[in-house]
């Protein structure tokens, strides 16, 4: 197949990656997690915390996690950002990190996450106060964010004729992935019928159409050109990004059958790269729930608006098939410390690598991350490609 070249050379390149513990840890703090995560992914760039000028972080622990996190390793960084914008954040934070590179602010940025919402039992808690146009839709008994993306797959199945053994299709596939990695939270094989008698959490969405509540961190580490060469390991180069968002609330989403936001940040991604959808080799997709992957697989032109049902029947996206899809097992049964968009980069960056064994795609040299952040608010797209 033939590549379409980037219109400029690359600026920036991932060259270290690492997950912390995961699942359920109650003996560790956020700061420890994301500290185990941080000195991991330093690690596997060579590089030392001395060497990091910019440091990155989100997450809802603390009213300046960047400021918390800095003095808990010990950084004086120079530059910082703490954009939280859900799930999608840390693919937002690659674009801002390539900016402030190309800028000549900084040479080496640390990106981070750590949740211990499991072990906390915070998934889900009701908030005491409602803000602006949240008011029209808690108090009246709308669960967040599980009953906005019920909300958004009913429209589309009403739309587009959209079934739930098609949502049940990524859940299996995804699944399939999963039993290949030995850090994945749920491993044990499920079919589309273990899906559709799985009980109801909104519906149409089961239970095993939903991601899974753990805890864990995530490190990500971004050098400019001239550093990545520098590394222990090949450079994964950055493409292509985008970022954008549309709403708040699920009241105030444009189209509920369409993620605008993801239509937006991949255009913009695929537009900077040079490249096109089908040349892509490995997808990671957000999966918050199943109908995330298929709304967010139509955004980002993989497939016609309408047609993501269709397009993941049949296992589409499992293991051997032609679309290797959340190749970790996602946030289904992975693991889903509640922001997973950091987990989609350190994935892509393995693929990249060829470091994932079993999972791993057979010649893959372009890759896509892509985060969903909110109730379908955000979106950020990230194309990663090797030498």
């Amino acid at each position: 197949m033939s590549r379409v070249s980037a219109p400029r050379s690359p600026r920036a390149a991932i060259v270290g990656v690492a997950e912390s513990d995961l699942g359920y840890t109650p003996n560790k703090t956020v700061l420890q997690l994301q500290a185990q995560a941080a000195r991991a992914a330093l690690e596997d760039a060579g590089f030392s915390f001395d060497e990091v000028d910019a440091l990155f972080c989100a997450g809802n622990w603390s009213w300046s996690p960047t400021l918390t996190l800095a003095e808990y390793l010990g950084l004086r960084p120079r530059y910082s950002d703490s954009t939280n914008i859900g799930g999608s954040s840390f693919e937002a934070h690659i674009e801002h990190a390539v900016a402030a590179i190309e800028a000549g602010l900084i040479e080496v940025a640390l990106i981070v996450y750590g949740s211990t919402q499991r072990s906390d039992r915070s998934r889900g808690r009701v908030s005491p106060t409602y803000r602006l146009t949240e008011q029209f839709e808690g108090p009246f008994g709308l669960p967040t964010p599980v009953g906005a993306y019920a909300l958004a797959a009913m429209r589309h199945m009403h739309q587009f004729g959209t079934t739930s053994e098609q949502l049940a299709e990524v859940a299996v596939a995804t699944r399939k992935w999963a039993t290949l990695n030995e850090k994945a939270m749920m491993r044990d094989p499920i079919t589309i019928e273990d899906v559709l008698t799985s009980r109801w959490i909104a519906e149409p969405l089961h239970l095993l159409d939903c991601c899974l509540v753990t805890d864990g961190g995530g490190a990500v580490v971004l050098a400019s050109a001239q550093r990545a060469r520098q590394a222990r390991k090949p450079p994964v180069w950055v493409l292509g990004h985008g970022e954008a968002h549309t709403h708040a609330t699920i009241a105030n989403m444009p189209d509920l059958a369409v993620h605008q936001a993801a239509i937006a940040s991949g255009q913009a991604a695929f537009a900077m790269a040079g490249l096109r959808p089908e040349e892509i080799d490995v997808v990671e997709i957000y999966d918050s729930f199943t109908i995330t992957v298929i709304m967010t697989l139509e955004a980002l032109g993989f497939c016609p608006l309408g047609e993501g049902g269709a397009f993941v029947s049949g296992q589409r996206t499992a293991p051997g098939g032609p679309f290797p899809m959340n190749t970790n097992g996602g946030g289904l049964s992975y693991c889903h410390p509640g922001m997973y968009g950091i987990f989609l980069l350190i994935e892509a960056t393995r693929q990249l690598r060829g470091e994932c064994g079993p999972r791993q795609v057979p010649g893959a040299r372009l890759a896509l991350a892509h985060g969903t952040g909110g109730v379908l608010s955000s979106a950020a797209t990230v194309l990663l490609g090797k030498d």
